[in-house]
């Protein structure tokens, strides 16, 4: 039987996902009546928590803007869900920068949620993080400010146009603004992407470069069907590099893009001929960008399908002593 006392919990917690709730909506949810419900109301009210009544065709109960109240009341599966992404974020980069020191946000907030746990789940909580096991270490993500990621979030939301101060890899400093469309995370690290309005051009800038963003006056219109991960994929495959690689590879688009995905490689496929399996292996043009080439030899090894080196001249050596290494080692005994 549940006890009035764990009602009137339940409707705090429903009060607090936000919003206005009709006297109907919670009574269906708690299984009481609607005279019961304004009874936990003013037991609410009296415990000095403010929660208003909210008149009209689609009034309610709500809790006061701006009012937070700091319990926590998560059950075993909430409380593991949320720890368990604390704990992983470092391994993800999906962490923002906490100022100056060793301990992240994310521990620090992992604290204060176990602090207020109630024992017995705090101590069940513990047996799994004390079990729990990496394969490798957190990897150094170079993480982006707080400030400049809640910035742009907002100017995303509320399509207004946003100053940026960015520096470069090379390391110039500029200002630029930008209409964002969207943040996206890839391979660790933070994208902001969008059109840069003075120039007519899109652009995608590393969140972790930006030391400051600020909004401007006005608002813009994103185009239809804009992808902000796609748009970020595509221009870190076009991106300038190093080495410009061209290759031909004879297999399908599902095969080719198993080890070269959108981010790092731009494929260019034949019109099918008439008659012919559009799904079908064929000769498919590859580009790829790179600041070094001693990772493709063992990709291209790993696709195992037919392949031409156009160019560079350095990366056919480096496939041929590859292959060489293979060879030996094969043979050895």
């Amino acid at each position: 039987m549940v006890r009035p006392t764990g009602r009137v919990l339940a409707l705090l917690e429903l009060l607090q996902s936000g919003g206005i709730r009709t006297a109907a909506e919670l009574a269906d949810r708690l299984g009481v009546d609607g005279r019961t419900v304004r009874r936990y109301v003013d037991h609410l009210v009296d415990l000095d928590i403010p929660v208003e009544a909210v008149r009209g065709r689609y009034g309610g109960y709500r809790l006061a803007p701006g009012y937070r109240l700091p319990p926590l009341m998560l059950d075993d599966d909430e409380a593991l869900a949320v720890l368990l992404g604390l704990l992983a974020g470092p391994r993800t980069g999906l962490l923002t920068a906490a100022g100056t020191g060793t301990v992240t946000a994310g521990e620090t907030a992992a604290a204060k949620i176990r602090r207020a746990l109630p024992e017995r789940l705090a101590r069940r909580l513990d047996a799994v993080m004390q079990s729990l096991a990496f394969t490798a270490p957190p990897g150094e993500w170079a993480t982006p400010a707080t400030g400049v990621l809640l910035a742009l979030a907002d100017a995303v939301r509320h399509r207004r146009p946003i100053s940026l101060r960015y520096t470069t890899r090379d390391g110039r400093r500029s200002e630029r603004t930008l209409h964002p469309y969207g943040i996206v995370t890839h391979a660790g690290r933070w994208y902001v992407t969008g059109t840069d309005p003075g120039i007519g051009q899109d652009r995608t800038f590393r969140l972790d470069r930006i030391a400051d963003a600020r909004a401007l006056p006005g608002s813009f219109e994103p185009p239809a069907g804009s992808d902000p991960a796609q748009r970020v994929l595509s221009g870190l495959a076009e991106a300038a590099y190093r080495h410009d690689v061209a290759l031909r590879i004879h297999g399908t688009v599902e095969q080719i893009r198993a080890r070269l995905p959108a981010g790092i490689a731009t494929l260019e496929e034949p019109a099918p001929e008439d008659g012919t399996d559009p799904h079908a292996e064929r000769w498919i043009r590859v580009g790829v960008r790179a600041e070094r080439l001693d990772w493709l030899p063992p990709v291209l090894a790993s696709l195992d399908r037919p392949f031409v080196i156009e160019r560079p001249d350095e990366l056919r050596d480096l496939v041929i002593a590859f292959a060489d290494r293979l060879t030996a080692s094969a043979r050895r005994t």
